[in-house]
């Protein structure tokens, strides 16, 4: 489970006295412990949904570290993006814009999709295929491309 790995490399990082990665991790326990004690969870957090929670944080970060850079401070961006280094770590590796082109590809002849009106029926089926694979904006993206 995803919640044990993140407490056992928790132990390894205070032990190799790696502050970034110490510090990241924490965050995420907090984070898995806040969704794991929400009501109706039942104390289970299962582990397509820590990989939610960690692909939203690492999106926050680079949101943050993207603010960062537009301020001028190159030092808080570095240490955001250092962070982010670490929740990816955790995530399933990225695909390539092609490979999600041909994914919605796949889909649109699937769902019969022809226009624009028939983006959102599209954008389900796609997000939940390829989550964890792929950001929401590049697929809205391709799907868009597609369909017009």
């Amino acid at each position: 489970m995803l919640f044990d790995q993140i407490s056992e490399d928790i132990k390894a990082a205070m032990k190799a006295r790696d502050k970034v990665r110490l510090e990241t991790l924490r965050n995420i326990k907090k984070v898995f412990l806040e969704a794991k004690t929400a009501p109706g969870t039942n104390d289970t957090l299962a582990d397509a949904d820590a990989l939610k929670i960690i692909a939203k944080l690492a999106k926050q970060g680079k949101e943050t570290a993207a603010t960062y850079n537009d301020a001028g401070r190159k030092d808080l961006a570095e240490a955001e993006l250092a962070q982010v280094e670490v929740l990816e770590g955790y995530l399933p590796k990225q695909i390539s814009d092609a490979e999600i082109e041909e994914e919605v590809k796949a889909i649109i002849a699937q769902t019969g999709a022809s226009s624009m009106k028939d983006m959102g029926k599209v954008m389900g089926v796609a997000s939940k295929q390829m989550a964890g694979r792929a950001e929401g904006g590049r697929i809205s993206a391709a799907v868009r491309k597609l369909l017009t």
